[in-house]
């Protein structure tokens, strides 16, 4: 769409360029002014025509918030955050509150993002576990893991579970614990061997985390599912036989730990 484009270098570029010494002030107003207008006009249209196409790209959604800038610019600001809210009503993510928030006034961004969060109830998990923890809502985040299913945090990729197990694991260690079992699980039931060092770290990690909330009967209960079904995994069990013996991962010794203990320890013998 050479005429989007067009519209679209437009808006970009017309807070840059420069206008002509010989041109009066109250024309570089005027014209400034209607350089966005017509961006704006040619934008609509070319959401209009990505409306109609069957798959939707990353270059539609670049228009949509175009325009929103767009609106913005031209002192509609009340119209972006409506636009704003309605896409983010639709679709509740950590990257749709980034944009919401863009529009939203200083004063009323406490108002708006208790809104917000109140809305994301109903996203699916993963979205929800991201935008908990970009938005600092441990609490809430918490929660939201000690109510689902075993089954459902499972399903949840290591993209959203890590960070929030990271994140939930000082203060909230029973909650921790139920995403870094549900990754090792995850990785298990999966069967992907080449992964099992992973699933050894995140058990190991998990088994921290119960002893720190003092659930060591739960722990005993992991390990007595995972020889139950998965005892003829001998690529995992062998490490988590040793992790349910007390000794994981992280009490092997680096490379490196090693070379250097190989390194004082020839210092000692040349002297």
């Amino acid at each position: 769409m050479p005429a989007v484009a067009g519209a679209i270098r437009c808006g970009r570029s017309t807070s840059r360029r420069g206008t002509s010494t010989h041109t009066s002030r109250s024309r570089r107003r005027r014209g400034s002014r209607r350089k966005p207008e017509e961006a704006l006009s040619w934008i609509e249209r070319g959401i209009d025509i990505a409306g109609k196409a069957p798959h939707a790209s990353a270059g539609d959604y670049d228009l949509v918030r175009l325009k929103r800038s767009l609106l913005d610019r031209l002192g509609r600001g009340s119209e972006a955050l409506e636009d704003a809210w309605a896409e983010y009503r639709k679709h509740p993510n950590k990257y749709a509150y980034d944009e919401l928030m863009q529009f939203v006034p200083k004063a009323e961004r406490a108002t708006w993002h208790r809104k917000a969060i109140e809305v994301a109830e109903d996203a699916d998990l993963y979205s929800l576990i991201g935008l908990l923890l970009e938005t600092g809502e441990m609490d809430r985040l918490a929660d939201l893991v000690r109510r689902s299913a075993d089954g459902v945090l499972e399903q949840v990729s290591h993209y959203a579970a890590e960070p929030a197990a990271t994140k939930l694991e000082k203060r909230y260690p029973d909650a921790a614990v139920r995403l870094w079992r549900a990754q090792g699980m995850r990785i298990v039931q999966a069967k992907k061997s080449k992964y099992y060092d992973a699933a050894l770290s995140n058990f190991e990690r998990a088994w921290r985390c119960y002893k720190r909330a003092g659930f060591t009967a739960e722990w005993e209960k992991t390990v007595s599912r995972i020889r139950a079904e998965h005892h003829r995994k001998y690529g995992f069990m062998t490490g988590f036989e040793k992790l349910a013996a007390g000794f994981g991962p992280s009490d092997v010794p680096s490379f490196l730990e090693c070379a250097r203990a190989r390194w004082s320890k020839h210092k000692m013998d040349d002297r």
